[in-house]
C-alpha cells in the first residue's frame, strides 16, 4: 500500500468544489445542445482522475474496493460517450440499454464504496441495517407519490423496475452514509461528499421525471453536481479515515428498534393499501420490489438481535461462574463443584476428592506499597501459574481476596505433597508489576475425602483451612 502523501486542506477542497459547481452550473446551459455533451464528458471524467490520484498517493486505503468504485465511474463515462444525452433522461424509465448500463454502473460504484467503508460500518451493524431500512421506507413514498405518477406513458415495466431499484438503493445508501457520519467525526468530509452524491442523484432523477415539456437541463445540472461531489470525496484530507472503524458503540438491544422493524415491514403494504383506497390500481412495482429489499434486511436485523441476545446470555453465564479479575472460577461455582465431587465420591464414581486452599504470603505489603493495580497484577499472575501446575482436569478457583482453591477429582497422577511444592516454587517466582518486580509466597492447606467417610463441603474446606493456618504458624515459628 502506498504511503499517504500530504493532501489539500479541507477548506481548499470545499472552495474548489464550489467554484467548479458555479462554473459548470453556468457553462452547461450556455453551451447549447451541441456542446453540452462535451461539458458532461469533462465533468464525468473528473472523478475518475481524482480517485485514481488518491489511490496513487495513498489517500484511499483498501485499493480493491475503491478500484471497483472507479470501474463504475468508468462505465458511466462510457455511457456518456455512447449516449451523450443520457444525463437529461434519467427519469424516463424507458428500459433501454442505457438504463440497464447506468444501473449497472451505479451498482458497481455503490458496491465498491460499501466494501471500502465496511470496517467503519462494522462497529454498528444494527444501526447500519436500521439506517438502510429508514432509507428504503423513505424511498417508497418518493417513488409512489412523486416519481411514478409523472413517468411518461411509454415507460416500460423493465425501465420502471430499474429506476425503482435505483431510487430505493440510493435512499438506503444515503441513510447508511448518514449513520456512519454520526458515529465518529473522522472522515465526515468525505462521507459528506458521498452523501451529497446520493442526494443529488436522487434530486436529478426526480427533476428529470418532473421536468416540464421534457426539458432535462435542470436534472443534468444536478447530476453534474453529483459528479463534482464524487470528485471532491477522495481529495478531502479525511478520505483515509472512512475505512478506519470508530470506537465501539453501544449495541444494547433497544425496544424501539423492534418497533422500527415492524414499521419497515408495514411501510410498503400501507402504501399499497392507500393505492387501493384511492382506486389507483395495483400495478405498482413498489410492493414486490420494496419487499424484496426490505425483508432480507429485516431478517438480517432479527438475526443480529438474536445473536446479541445469545451473546448477552453467554456473558451473563460466564460472569455468574467466573471471577472477573483473574478469569478463574468464582466461589459460587467452585463450591458447587465440590458438592458434585463429593456426591460422585459417595456414589463410587471417584476414589478420592482433594482440595488445596492457597493463601498468599506477602501480598498485603505489595498492595500497600505499589497500589491496587500492582496487587491486581499479582493476583492475575498467580492465577495463571496455579492453572499451569495442576492437572488438566483439576479446577482452580478464587474464593476472594488473595485466597485460591484447587479441586482435584480422583487420585490418579496426583501427589499432594509434590504438587504443594510445585505451587510454592511457581508462585514464588518474580512478578513484574507497574513500577517494580515483586515476589510473594503461598501457604497451602490440603484436605482429602475418601470413600466411606461422611464429610460435607464445609467440613472439607474447614480441614484445608486448618491445615493452611497450621502451615502459616509453623512458618512464622521457623523464622521467628
Amino acid at each position: 500500500m502506498p504511503r499517504p502523501c500530504a493532501t489539500a486542506p479541507a477548506w481548499l477542497v470545499h472552495a474548489t468544489f464550489l467554484a467548479a459547481l458555479a462554473v459548470v452550473a453556468t457553462a452547461y446551459p450556455l453551451a447549447g445542445p451541441a456542446l453540452r455533451p462535451s461539458v458532461s464528458m469533462l465533468v464525468i471524467a473528473l472523478p475518475i482522475v481524482t480517485f485514481l490520484a488518491a489511490l496513487a498517493n495513498g489517500n484511499l486505503p483498501d485499493r480493491r474496493p475503491w478500484l471497483l468504485a472507479v470501474a463504475g465511474l468508468v462505465l458511466l463515462f462510457v455511457i456518456q460517450v455512447c449516449w451523450p444525452t443520457w444525463i437529461e433522461d434519467l427519469g424516463r424509465a424507458e428500459g433501454t440499454l442505457t438504463d440497464l448500463t447506468r444501473s449497472s454502473a451505479h451498482t458497481l460504484f455503490l458496491v465498491g464504496t460499501a466494501v471500502a467503508v465496511r470496517r467503519r460500518a462494522s462497529a454498528d451493524p444494527g444501526g447500519m441495517i436500521d439506517a438502510a431500512l429508514f432509507g428504503l421506507c423513505a424511498g417508497g413514498p418518493l417513488w409512489e407519490w412523486v416519481l411514478r405518477p409523472h413517468l411518461p406513458g411509454d415507460a416500460s415495466a423493465g425501465g420502471q423496475l430499474l429506476l425503482l431499484a435505483d431510487v430505493l438503493v440510493l435512499c438506503a445508501v444515503a441513510g447508511c452514509l448518514l449513520r456512519i457520519g454520526m458515529m465518529a467525526a473522522a472522515g465526515r468530509g468525505t462521507l459528506g461528499y458521498l452523501m451529497a452524491t446520493a442526494v443529488l442523484t436522487l434530486a436529478a432523477t426526480v427533476t428529470s421525471a418532473l421536468a416540464p415539456g421534457g426539458s432535462g437541463v435542470w436534472s443534468a445540472e444536478l447530476m453534474l453536481a453529483a459528479f463534482l461531489a464524487i470528485a471532491a470525496a477522495p481529495l478531502h484530507p479525511g478520505a483515509a479515515a472512512v475505512t478506519v472503524p470508530p470506537p465501539v458503540v453501544d449495541r444494547t438491544v433497544r425496544k424501539q428498534r423492534l418497533w422500527w422493524l415492524a414499521v419497515s415491514l408495514s411501510a410498503n403494504p400501507v402504501i399499497a393499501a392507500v393505492q387501493a383506497i384511492r382506486d389507483e390500481g395495483s400495478s405498482s412495482l413498489l410492493l414486490p420490489v420494496g419487499t424484496l429489499l426490505v425483508v432480507p434486511l429485516v431478517l438480517l436485523r432479527i438475526r443480529l438481535l438474536s445473536a446479541q441476545r445469545d451473546q448477552a446470555e453467554r456473558t451473563l453465564a460466564y460472569h455468574a461462574t467466573h471471577d472477573e479479575l483473574t478469569a478463574l472460577r468464582n466461589r459460587r461455582h467452585i463450591t458447587a463443584e465440590i458438592d458434585r465431587a463429593l456426591a460422585d465420591l459417595d456414589s463410587g464414581a471417584l476414589d478420592e476428592v482433594t482440595i488445596m486452599l492457597c493463601d498468599l504470603d506477602g501480598f498485603k505489603p505489595v498492595n500497600d506499597r505499589y497500589g491496587h493495580p500492582a496487587g491486581d497484577a499479582v493476583l492475575r499472575a498467580v492465577a495463571a501459574r496455579l492453572t499451569g501446575v495442576v492437572r488438566h482436569a483439576d479446577l482452580v478457583g478464587r474464593l476472594g481476596g488473595d485466597e485460591f482453591l484447587i479441586l482435584c477429582r480422583g487420585s490418579a497422577g496426583l501427589d499432594p505433597v509434590a504438587l504443594t511444592a510445585r505451587i510454592a516454587d511457581t508462585v514464588r517466582a518474580p512478578i513484574p508489576v507497574p513500577g517494580a518486580v515483586v515476589s510473594v509466597g503461598v501457604t497451602t492447606g490440603v484436605a482429602q475425602a475418601r470413600p466411606g467417610e461422611t464429610v460435607d463441603r464445609e467440613t472439607l474446606i474447614g480441614r484445608a483451612d486448618t491445615a493452611m493456618y497450621a502451615g502459616k504458624a509453623e512458618r512464622a515459628a521457623t523464622y521467628s
